[in-house]
C-alpha cells in the first residue's frame, strides 16, 4: 500500500473518532456517520501534500520531546519570576538565528517549538535563507542571549537527529517537481 494511502485512511479514521468523540456515543449510527462527514471532507478540502524528505527516529523523538518538556517547564518558571520580581521589567528584544534545517517541515516543527516556549516568539522566516527572528522576552544579560542560543541551537540538533539525518536524506519529488501533484 501506497504512503499517501496509508495516510488517507489515518485521516479518515482520525476524522471519524473525532465526529464520534463530538457526539459523544459510540454506535453504529455515529460511526457510519462520521465515515461519510469524514469522506466528504476529504473530498472537498483535501490537505496539501507535505514533502517528507527523512525518517523518523524514535529515540530521538523522544529525547527532543523530554527536551522540550523540561525547557517549556523552566522557561514557564522564569517568565514567571519576571512576572512577580520587585524590579523593572526585563529588556526584550528580537534576535536573527541562522538554522542549518533543510526541510519546511522541520523548519515549520522549529516554529511551532519556539511559539510553545514561554518568553519566545517567532516574528519572521526567511525561507530561503534559512534566518529566523525571534522576539525574546528577556535579553538584559549576555548570559540571557546565550542561553537563549544555547535553547535554539539543541532544538535545531535535536530535530535534525530526529527527521534530517545526512545518511538518510532525500530531497523530495515533489520539492523538485517531478512527481504529478494530483
Amino acid at each position: 500500500m501506497k504512503r499517501a494511502n496509508v495516510v488517507r485512511l489515518f485521516v479518515l479514521g482520525w476524522t471519524t473518532l473525532v465526529w464520534v468523540l463530538l457526539w459523544g456515543t459510540f454506535s453504529i449510527a455515529n460511526i457510519l456517520g462520521g465515515l461519510a462527514v469524514s469522506i466528504i471532507i476529504m473530498a472537498l478540502l483535501p490537505l496539501p501534500r507535505v514533502p517528507v524528505e527523512g525518517r523518523v527516529h524514535l529515540l530521538s523523538a523522544v529525547r527532543l520531546g523530554a527536551y522540550i518538556f523540561i525547557e517549556s517547564i523552566r522557561s514557564t518558571i522564569s517568565v514567571g519570576w519576571l512576572a512577580v520580581r520587585p524590579s523593572p521589567p526585563p529588556v526584550t528584544g528580537v534576535l536573527r538565528c541562522r538554522l542549518t534545517i533543510k526541510s519546511d517541515l522541520v523548519l515549520t516543527l522549529w516554529t511551532d517549538i519556539m511559539n510553545n516556549i514561554p518568553g519566545t516568539m517567532v516574528l519572521e522566516i526567511d525561507q530561503v535563507r534559512r534566518i529566523v527572528y525571534v522576539h525574546v522576552l528577556d535579553v538584559s544579560t549576555d548570559r540571557a542571549v546565550a542561553d537563549f542560543y544555547r535553547s535554539a541551537r539543541l532544538i535545531e540538533r535535536l530535530l535534525i537527529r530526529t527527521f534530517e539525518r545526512d545518511s538518510e536524506w532525500q530531497p523530495s519529488p515533489w520539492r523538485s517537481g517531478t512527481e504529478e501533484l494530483s
